[in-house]
């Protein structure tokens, strides 16, 4: 790939004839356990490799992070926030190089990849005004010459478990906000975007360095799913942030509860938009489409399925299927495309499988899937996006499908629409199109989306980082990123401070003696 050389270079990740790349990860000496190869989807091309990690050194880098926990902790929250801003700069430094980074080795469009790296920046200005609110409360006391408060202090070790969708940003969700929080962290980024997750650490690796951070305070380690095991398994690590399918979080959620720790998930989503007879047809269109081709409808909250009033179905159909005609689908470097590749073959093969069974339990296909090949498709990996016509119930429209597959249905009432829309196991994303204040009100209220974001008048995806992010049901519960996300990577302390002579009980007991 033209300039990916440069890229590689820049973010620390040099490149040589055997295919593989090295950088500073804490995960052993180069060449140490077997070899994760990253190829990309874009072209099919071997990027680089990193080291697998072993069991003996995780434990190397467990024993790093906790001693760096003991240096870290008593720094002054608006001291640790320094250091973070100075990250966020650096990455308005190299955002280019890795959002480039994160469109070819995930396949996002270029502006996606800018746009990931983007939320990186703004998470860390976010987290920076934070280090110097991380407050509690003064409560009254029933007793008197008595003092309450609350206060909060670092947990210890953040276990992050990230996927590959966002392979950079979900990452400084978590870490920033642990960082300033005192917390130290442990990063296991998708064996499928490993290169993403190195060019990061290799980023903050400078950061540290320059302000004398001990390098334990961020850690990575690398391999598929036994190595998230070891995470969950490990009473050493208070909290494990864990980003997946709701399969994979309901085993994480498991394991962890059994040892007692906190998990925070963000799982699946089956994201709805419902579309009003009040609703402008022109940004619904927009909305809809970016929402269920954007990053290939590989993000948790990709539009997956559009709730259609009965007297706009038509009008709203036709406008999706113009749309979806003038789609440009090729490398995601060029500006030019909407479209990328999916992430891999595999991915690949549960689109086709989720086509064939919409056909199969009785939807009828508007826009045609399929495998496109030819120039420019040599990865094997992109496809055309595709709507159907569907029922709500059937099984494959409540299933999370990973791929830009749309899922047209008809309502007629909108309590009925609201109906549809929550009734399926996720509960991530929604919205609704209408420009009526009484249905907006409705759905928004607590008789309306059961889901942790709700939108008027924009689609499911885009979130902001000032919000907390994160969903209900078998999405997992979970909230990152902005409000006060912050308190999951904290421990509360409650304080009683006696300042009399007297030693009074609560509740009014009394315990005399002697």
């Amino acid at each position: 790939m033209k300039n990916m050389d440069a890229v590689l270079k820049e973010l620390g990740l040099h490149a040589n004839n055997s295919g593989t790349s090295t950088g500073k990860n804490w995960i052993g000496e180069p060449g140490s356990g077997r070899q994760i190869k990253s190829y990309s989807p874009v072209d099919g091309k071997l990027i680089g490799s990193v080291d697998r990690t072993t069991k003996e050194e995780y434990e190397q880098v467990i024993k790093k992070a906790e001693e760096a926990f003991k240096v870290w902790r008593p720094i002054p929250a608006p001291k640790r926030g320094e250091v973070v801003r100075q990250y966020g700069e650096a990455l308005r430094k190299h955002k280019r190089a890795l959002g480039m980074l994160v469109s070819y080795e995930m396949g996002k469009s270029y502006q996606e990849g800018l746009g990931e790296v983007q939320e990186m920046i703004d998470i860390c200005d976010f987290a920076v005004g934070l280090s110097r609110q991380l407050y509690g409360l003064t409560i009254h006391s029933e007793r008197p010459s008595h003092r309450m408060f609350e206060q909060w202090h670092p947990l210890g070790i953040v276990g992050i478990i990230s996927a590959f969708n966002f392979p950079v940003a979900v990452w400084a969700w978590n870490s920033m906000l642990a960082f300033v929080c005192g917390d130290v962290c442990v990063w296991k980024g998708s064996e499928k975007t490993p290169l993403c997750t190195l060019a990061c650490q290799n980023i903050l690796a400078k950061v540290f360095a320059a302000n004398d951070v001990p390098e334990g305070v961020s850690c990575i380690i690398t391999g598929d799913y036994k190595v998230g095991e070891w995470m969950t398994n490990d009473k050493r690590m208070p909290l494990i942030s864990a980003t997946g399918s709701s399969r994979m979080g309901k085993i994480v959620g498991a394991v962890v509860a059994g040892r007692l720790g906190r998990s925070l998930l963000e799982l699946g989503g089956n994201n709805a938009i419902i579309v009003t007879p009040n609703a402008d047809l022109e940004i619904t269109t927009i909305g809809a489409v970016f929402g269920a081709v954007g990053t290939a409808g590989q993000r948790c909250t990709s539009t997956r399925r559009l709730i259609i009033h009965d007297s706009v179905y038509d009008k709203v159909k036709d406008n999706l299927v113009s749309a979806y005609q003038q789609l440009k689908i090729g490398d995601p470097l060029d500006e030019s495309n909407h479209v990328g590749p999916l992430i891999d073959k595999d991915a690949v093969d549960n689109y086709l499988a989720s086509i064939k069974a919409v056909g199969e339990q009785g939807g009828k296909m508007l826009v045609d899937g399929g495998v496109l090949e030819g120039k420019g498709y040599e990865s094997g990996c992109y496809v055309q996006p595709c709507i159907a016509e569907v029922n709500n119930d059937m099984a494959i429209v409540q299933h999370e499908t990973f791929a830009p597959i749309l899922y047209l249905m008809r309502y007629s009432e909108l309590e009925e629409a609201i109906h549809m829309q929550n009734n399926v196991p996720q509960g991530l994303s929604s919205a609704i199109m209408t420009t009526n204040l009484r249905e907006s009100e409705l759905f928004l209220s607590s008789g309306g989306s059961d889901c942790g974001i709700a939108n008027v008048n924009i689609g499911t995806s885009g979130a902001e980082i000032g919000g907390a992010f994160g969903g209900e049901k078998e999405t997992g519960g979970g909230r990152e990123s902005g409000s006060d996300a912050w308190k999951a990577y904290m421990r509360r302390q409650t304080n009683t401070i006696n300042y009399s002579t007297e030693i009074p009980l609560a509740q009014g007991i009394k315990f005399d003696f002697g």
